[in-house]
């Protein structure tokens, strides 16, 4: 396993998570325990390699999404998220999502965990849940899509088993309390090789800064690079490396751990010439579940002493389920449709 820093300024960590597919291997899996709570405690980001999503599972959602953003505007409509009511799946088009209060640079596709119309959830009209939505054009796209989610939630499952063994909790305490049913949002993004909107470019971002929802985020990203993590001197780059994915922790994660674990601000502007595409999973808690605090036993220490966040909320002080945080987060991304839909 590569040694982690323990300087965020010093570039983000490499880890080697095969261990933790390993439940025979006791000392690999601790080890990587505790490179996971360094990174956590560092930056809020690392890279994973060993993660199990094979090269040709990423390869081939490449390929389709790139067939699918190549299509004209009128075709990739057919599946515009208004057609997807409350599961809020399917796609936007460029400037149709507000990160950080203002358009950003990208185009998208809305997908999550595939539930049948007689799912309990689906039947109580349950926001966010649901079938997703496919464009006829490009069908391999959900063969390639479907396959990659399986792969990197699985990856995800694994890896909080070591953010728990990293808070000296039992592997499965996440998997008993949150995450059994977990809330699995998947992201297509396209961000063009430059903005036609009326603005500055120099103003425009792929996306703005901000943290992401839940527990964990894989990202797959392709050779384009642009995403950058906030440290405390500064903005650093996380550029694409074969083989692994880039993982940060989210809100929730640091909401449980009382803010020993930062959820840590990023943001995304391509000017690498050509298009860009990245591959967000959010591995997020079930959408019903209450979210507390961790249990006294937790190996955790005093929150750190940061400057406020870069939104100003007050995350400790967030109480209630996580479809209640989940809802009130996206509905600010795309508020025309969420005062339609929710």
């Amino acid at each position: 396993m590569t040694p982690e820093p323990t300087d965020p300024d010093a570039g983000l960590p490499v880890i080697d998570m095969a261990p933790l597919f390993d439940r025979g291997d006791a000392p690999g899996r601790a080890a990587v325990a505790q490179a996971v709570r360094t990174a956590c405690r560092a930056s809020g980001f690392f890279y994973v390699a060993g993660h199990g999503v094979a090269e040709a599972t990423i390869a081939a959602l490449e390929r389709a999404s790139r067939r699918f953003f190549a299509l004209p505007v009128e075709n990739k409509m057919a599946i515009a998220m208004a057609r997807g009511g409350a599961a809020w799946r399917g796609y936007f088009p460029v400037g149709g999502e507000l990160t950080s209060g203002r358009p950003d640079n990208k185009e998208g596709l809305y997908l999550g965990t595939e539930l049948p119309a007689d799912h309990p959830r689906v039947r109580g009209g349950w926001p966010l849940h649901g079938d997703n939505l496919w464009p006829e054009d490009v069908p391999e796209l959900r063969e390639a899509a479907l396959a990659y989610i399986a792969a990197a939630t699985r990856a995800g499952h694994a890896l909080m088993e070591g953010v728990a063994m990293s808070l000296d909790l039992e592997a499965d305490y996440f998997a008993r309390h949150y995450t059994a049913e977990p809330t699995i949002l998947f992201r297509i993004f396209h961000y063009p090789a430059a903005w036609a909107g009326p603005e500055n470019p120099a103003e425009v971002w792929g996306v703005g800064e901000h943290t992401d929802y839940g527990l964990l985020t894989l990202l797959a990203q392709d050779r384009s690079g642009g995403l950058q993590v906030k440290t405390p001197s500064g903005w650093i780059d996380a550029p694409p490396l074969p083989g692994t994915l880039v993982c940060n922790i989210g809100d929730m994660l640091d909401r449980l751990t009382g803010g020993w674990f930062r959820s840590t601000p990023h943001r995304v502007r391509n000017d690498s010439g050509r298009d860009r595409l990245s591959f967000p999973l959010f591995f997020d808690p079930d959408f019903a579940a209450e979210i507390r605090p961790l249990p006294a036993q937790a190996r955790i220490g005093p929150a750190s002493a940061d400057a406020p966040r870069w939104d100003g909320a007050d995350l400790q002080a967030f109480e209630g389920t996580y479809g209640d945080y989940l809802l009130g987060k996206v509905s600010k991304v795309f508020p025309e449709l969420g005062r339609r839909v929710l």
